[in-house]
């Protein structure tokens, strides 16, 4: 017997046939011996009805009301798929974030989770019941709802595998697993059977949307397998990624694919005092409004004054801005200026441990397409690229025919 963790997202559980075929699934991995926990999103298109409501209302309103709202989309599906699972014979309890005790701090939007309290959920599972718990949320110190942020209920799902130990935690969705990049952009990208945590985490850093960063980095703490499923494919024997430790993928590839970001922006402060702690006066503001700063280039000083550049999650762009020009006065800065029509495309592979000249390659090839590099950030695993966001797809398919990662060079 396993116990296993499934997520649904939003269009897994759009309609009440959906959510018929849903209840299907979880009954045959239960017939199997299985002891399972369901983590649901909201209906597909829920979440922006929801937020149309709010902005029609009031859209500077309190976050913490606006999170009241917000976490009744998952409410609705958590209770219908265990009226679903109850009418074909299978026990089934529903959790919201706050009844499985899914602790969070007061980031309201935004919130992390902090401890998990699986009592309950244990002993529901013992008496034989399917747990269907409410993604995308949970409850402060005070009892305040919280939500997680967009894509939130991955991050639940691995949240509550890791704090019940279980086996695997499976995301099912509307694709078959991880590809070598989005093959909306790319026809012929190819799918990727295994996929290392770490790879997988720089791929959902830089942009790949099959899996939240958060839930990845929960799963890389702790070890956690992830695996990757369809919704869609008629049985459980279809494609699917497993996302695993490294030691259990024999093969190592330099690159495993190429992942893009078009939600990028940035923002420079020019002719700043090159003295210590410049770089915290311009960065602390921004911290302090809770915009996570991605990519930071600081360049060389000239007569005692430097240029600093650093890239945001565009919906941020505009707060940062004015935090920015308020920073600028208070540091004599002579220009702020900023750009939200950039992009970030990078390569990633474990191999990149192990060959050389990956960046020059990656370099001759977007330099052949006469696309200019803005900005450059490396790990041990990655490269990534600011480049203008209107070379965004040329530069993917770029990258994905000089590293040989189609169907046809697989």
């Amino acid at each position: 017997m396993a116990l296993i963790v499934q997520k649904y997202g939003g269009t897994s559980v759009g309609s009440p046939e959906r959510i018929q075929e849903v209840a299907k699934r979880v009954i045959r991995w239960r017939e199997r011996g299985n002891d399972v926990v369901v983590v649901l999103s909201a209906m597909s298109g829920e979440t922006n009805r929801l937020l149309g409501l709010i902005n029609a209302l009031n859209p500077e309103g309190a976050a913490r009301e606006k999170d009241v709202v917000l976490s009744t989309g998952e409410q609705v599906t958590i209770g219908l798929l265990s009226l679903t699972l109850e009418a074909m014979g299978c026990p089934a309890k529903s959790y919201t974030g706050q009844q499985a005790r899914l602790i969070t701090d007061s980031a309201h939007s935004k919130a992390r989770i902090r401890q998990i309290d699986d009592t309950k959920i244990r002993a529901d599972l013992d008496a034989g019941r399917v747990v269907v718990v409410a993604g995308f949320q949970g409850v402060d110190a005070d009892g305040n709802i919280t939500t997680l942020g967009r894509g939130g209920s991955d991050t639940t799902a691995v949240a509550l595998a890791v704090a019940l130990k279980a086996d695997e935690c499976q995301i099912y969705t509307d694709v078959d697993g991880v590809y070598t990049t989005d093959p909306r952009v790319v026809s012929d990208a190819s799918h990727i059977p295994k996929l290392a945590l770490e790879e997988m985490l720089e791929m959902a850093s830089q942009g790949s949307k099959v899996l939240q960063i958060r839930a990845v980095e929960f799963a890389y703490k702790y070890d956690m397998p992830i695996r990757v499923l369809s919704s869609f494919d008629d049985g459980d024997n279809g494609k699917s990624t497993l996302v695993t430790r490294e030691e259990d993928i024999m093969e190592e590839v330099m690159v495993r694919g190429v992942a893009f970001n078009r939600d990028e922006a940035q923002l420079t402060i020019k002719g700043v005092p090159d003295k210590p702690g410049v770089a915290f006066d311009i960065l602390g503001p921004i911290s302090d409004a809770n915009i996570e700063v991605d990519m930071i280039l600081q360049n060389v000083s000239t007569e005692g004054t430097t240029d600093f550049t650093f890239t945001i999650n565009r919906s941020d762009y505009a707060e940062a801005m004015r935090i920015l020009e308020a920073t600028g006065e208070s540091l004599g800065a002579s220009k702020v200026k900023g750009d939200d029509r950039i992009a970030k495309v990078s390569i990633v592979g474990g191999g990149m441990r192990s060959h050389a000249g990956v960046a020059s390659q990656m370099f001759k090839a977007l330099s052949k397409e006469a696309i200019n590099i803005r900005m450059i950030s490396t790990s041990e695993i990655k490269i990534s690229v600011v480049v203008d966001e209107k070379y965004l797809e040329l530069a993917v398919r770029t990258l994905h025919e000089a590293f040989g990662l189609s169907e046809q060079s697989a």
